[in-house]
């Protein structure tokens, strides 16, 4: 029998050589293992630089939306604008003119407009809107009105005219205090336009004369249209802590079923959670099977009538520790918080105003006084807690109690109040000295962490709003024809 002298490819390698192949395969796999290893470690250090260096770069963020024909630019420093109760933000801005308008002399305006509407755009026909006008106010940009009052430009304005240049012209608005805030009624899921509610606008315009009528009109392609917020924010007030008392009796029965509640302060606010404090006393010969706890929000629509919309933004149902029979008693603390995320279902639930999606909260309580009517604020928000115990037996019922609370906003950043004139600023009673140095750089803006800013870094974020086809954002001037 004759072998052949080469080894069959169906033979099984030598054991050394699977030693060695499995060493290289072990090798290569740490060999990988550090590669992928150093490979993360390497963007982990380069996102921490990022990381760094995004932090680094320190900056005022200004908005800004330009017309379709890209002849005037408005520039807007924030957003959302907030009542402290005696005052408003002031709404400073800029306007950039296209140096063709300039020339021409043509006029441009800025207008703030708040308004209550309370139908769908696409039921407006015949010259019948769904909306009520509650603020409206007009300031001349260009060329300037000698019958409106000059007043000094404020720091966000005097940075907005050094990087832009000559072409770039001021506008202020003030808002009334305890006016109508910023509220909107959350829209079904297949709701399109504008939702219902009270909302504000921020328009810039270009008007031209009609050669026929002679009457100045403003097109579309040449205006800006912004959407602007005005929040409330309730000064801390050192208010008594809710409480409430109810008692049940019953027929056939002798005692009484007693409730005690009460919340561990009067003013929440968003995202901070509620705690509601609850004592039972059953001295009667019922039995009580469970309690629910629910937060309430209650919106007035104060138009020709009243019309109430009523949403259930936190629940909590329990019968730990129930039942409660005859001669019990039970004593038990309840937590929740109203929250916008776990209500985004429901129709009619009254938010702080929205701007783009995912960006508001849960409407803030309305703080009425006596010389501020409701008609003038369009909606009127306001919150309970309601609590509710469940009672055995045919003719048991239920025992219910409410509570008002206040939820509001946090106490916002001052902000600065604006550059007085030079005129109005009185001589130095010690003026400096060439050969000391001046400490204090009147120019420059320090940052809470200590860097200076300097005058030019300003970031430009272009301005948007919320469509709701779709949930998506898209600018306003995707409304003209």
């Amino acid at each position: 029998m004759i072998t052949s002298g080469r080894r069959r490819s169906s033979e099984a390698p030598p054991k050394e050589c699977k030693v060695t192949r499995q060493s290289a395969l072990a090798d290569k796999n740490e060999f990988d293992s550090i590669n992928s290893s150093s490979i993360l470690l390497k963007k982990l250090l380069m996102g921490d630089a990022e990381e760094r260096r995004m932090q680094q770069q320190i900056g005022t963020r200004v908005f800004k939306k330009t017309s379709p024909n890209g002849k005037i630019t408005t520039y807007l420093g924030k957003r959302d604008f907030i009542d402290r109760g005696d005052r408003v933000d002031l709404i400073d801005g800029m306007v950039l003119i296209d140096e063709e308008y300039l020339k021409s002399n043509r006029r441009v305006t800025a207008h703030l407009l708040a308004a209550f509407r309370y139908g769908r755009e696409d039921l407006d026909v015949l010259g019948l809107t769904f909306r009520k006008d509650l603020i409206t106010q007009t300031y001349q940009v260009y060329p300037r009105d000698p019958l409106q009052q000059e007043r000094p430009l404020t720091r966000l304005q005097e940075r907005l005219k050094k990087k832009l240049g000559d072409n770039a012209f001021p506008f202020w608005f003030e808002i009334p205090a305890k006016s109508a805030s910023s509220v909107t009624l959350q829209p079904a899921p297949g709701d399109t336009g504008k939702p219902c509610g009270v909302d504000y606008e921020l328009k810039t315009l270009v008007s031209t004369s009609d050669s026929n009528s002679g009457v100045e009109k403003a097109k579309k392609h040449s205006q800006v249209r912004l959407a602007i917020r005005k929040l409330t924010y309730a000064p801390w007030v050192n208010r008594p802590q809710p409480t409430v008392e109810a008692c049940k009796e019953f027929m056939m029965s002798q005692g009484l079923l007693h409730l005690e509640a009460s919340l561990d302060k009067e003013m929440y606010y968003h995202g901070e959670s509620v705690a509601v404090n609850v004592h039972i006393q059953n001295n009667s010969n019922k039995t009580v099977k469970k309690i629910k706890v629910s937060i309430i929000q209650i919106a007035d629509i104060c138009l020709f009538t009243t019309a109430t919309y009523t949403c259930e933004v936190a629940r909590q149902e329990s019968t730990e520790g129930f039942p409660v029979g005859a001669g019990g008693t039970l004593s038990k603390v309840y937590m929740m918080c109203p929250l916008l995320d776990n209500n985004k279902d429901k129709r009619g639930l009254a938010l702080d105003g929205q701007l783009k999606h995912e960006d508001t909260n849960l409407a803030s309580t309305t703080i009425l006084t006596p010389e501020v009517s409701k008609e003038t604020l369009g909606i009127v928000v306001f919150y309970k807690v309601k609590i509710r115990l469940s009672i055995a037996g045919a003719l048991g019922g239920e025992l219910t109690a409410e509570m008002p609370f206040t939820l509001t906003h946090a106490k916002p950043p001052e902000t600065p109040e604006p550059r007085k004139s030079i005129a109005e600023i009185p001589p130095d009673p010690k003026p400096v000295k060439d050969d000391e140095e001046d400490l204090i750089k009147l120019d420059d803006v320090i940052d809470t962490t200590g860097v200076i800013i300097d005058d030019d870094d300003i970031i430009f974020e272009d301005f948007a709003r919320l469509r709701l086809k779709g949930n998506e954002t898209d600018d306003l001037n995707n409304e003209h024809s």
